[in-house]
């Protein structure tokens, strides 16, 4: 017997479709979504497969944030169901939509969509993800909630300098961003104005600069001469003005300090988790801890995809092909399906590998030469796309690093 489960999940119940594997509805029904809900759902699909010998067993459900999450761990994780050999898989809620679309002749209701999933699961064309275990979600809140906070650091940095550029108006043309950090938001708030940064010796700004920024710029007086050359040719404002604006400076200092601690908080919970996982990403030049926990988290288990190009597709790491007749185009988009999470963290590994690696740095300057425009995004999304391979091959076949050639890909 084939038995597909389909599930609709709100935020107050399940809609429930069973359906066998000649595509017919055996039971629908509803149940809370809580944990009496959950177990009735159980109970339920246990008597349905009561006497029954049962050789495909697959519970499905649209990914909805925590509203899925819940019932997708207790079924995963119940022993009953996973005596039947029950596979919980977790959709893209575009993928069902898009397949809806050819049940043209049914109503809108959350019955019909609990068949449609089940339908969905039937048909098994998808690319589908099998629930992780709790170590991976575990890993997962916590990549996602970096991933969240670092990106709030950005947008804060770029809201300092933003009202920095009222203060001192050719900051942005005069000195190199890059330099941004604790010595900056310092040096133009908590410590000097204007006129004193102007009068400053050199030498002393040079030293400030060296101490905050922990010995981090390669040039400190080169640093101190663009700053000076800014602070000497920006207006002055006047003194309502100026006040004000260095209450937002100095607000947005402490939401940007206040982030970065809660990331080093994270940084040592994902520490301890990946201390209990065997990987062997790290061995990979330049792809470092973050970007190793990011992409564990992403894939979990690698025994949930066949082989790497399901990796791939997940992640969302190709191009929809334009084709018509005898036309076919060159310059496509990018597919907006896909983990974005998963795709941005092997996209960042992918720019930092190429860096440490020739195989990959050659890699990446032949794929940036073959077309004319989009050249950066598209060699890196395609290195990316080689990354994934060493990725799949590391993990499937527990090997640490070593040269091309030494490793199974």
């Amino acid at each position: 017997m084939k038995l597909f489960v389909g599930l609709d999940v709100s935020s107050f119940d399940i809609k429930v479709c069973l359906m066998n594997g000649e595509g017919e509805k055996l039971k629908t029904f509803t149940v809370s979504n809580d944990l009496p809900g959950a177990t009735k759902l159980r109970d339920t699909i246990l008597e349905c497969t009561s006497n029954q010998v049962i050789d495909t067993f697959k519970i499905g459900l649209e990914s909805t944030s925590v509203y899925s999450f819940h019932p997708s761990m207790f079924l995963h994780n119940d022993e009953s169901l996973q005596a039947l050999g029950a596979q919980v898989y977790v959709m893209n809620p575009k993928q069902i939509k898009n397949f809806k679309k050819s049940y043209s002749d049914m109503n809108k209701t959350d019955e019909i969509d609990a068949f449609i999933i089940a339908d969905y699961l039937r048909f098994g064309r998808s690319n589908m993800s099998v629930v992780k275990e709790s170590q991976y979600v575990a890993l997962q809140q916590l990549t996602r909630s970096r991933y969240q906070l670092v990106h709030q650091v950005t947008r804060e940095k770029q809201h300092f300098l933003q009202h920095l550029s009222f203060k001192c108006n050719t900051f942005k043309e005069e000195v190199d961003s890059s330099v941004f950090g604790n010595a900056m938001m310092g040096l133009f708030f908590e410590k000097f104005s204007l006129e004193e940064l102007a009068h400053m010796p050199l030498e002393d700004l040079a030293a400030f600069l060296q101490e905050k920024g922990k010995n981090r710029f390669g040039d400190p007086e080169n640093v101190a001469k663009s700053i000076k050359k800014a602070v000497r040719s920006s207006y002055r404002l006047d003194k309502v003005v100026e006040d004000s604006i260095d209450v937002i400076l100095g607000t947005t200092i402490e939401v940007i300090r206040t982030l970065q601690k809660q990331v080093k908080e994270i940084d040592k919970a994902i520490e301890r988790i990946m201390a209990g996982l065997t990987q062997t990403l790290v061995t990979i030049p330049g792809i470092g801890p973050v970007f190793t926990a990011g992409i564990i988290a992403e894939i979990g288990q690698i025994e949930r995809f066949d082989d790497e190009t399901k990796i791939a597709k997940y992640a969302g790491l190709y191009w929809l092909k334009h084709q018509s007749g005898h036309f076919t185009a060159d310059d496509t988009s990018l597919t907006r399906n896909g983990n974005q999470y998963l795709r941005y963290y092997l996209v960042e590994a992918a720019n930092s590998v190429r860096r440490h690696v020739p195989e990959y740095q050659a890699y990446y300057a032949k794929k940036y030469k073959e077309v004319p425009k989009h050249q950066h995004k598209r060699a890196l999304v395609l290195t990316a796309r080689k990354l994934v391979r060493l990725v799949d091959a590391l993990l499937r076949n527990h090997q640490v690093y070593t040269p091309k050639r030494s490793v199974n890909i």
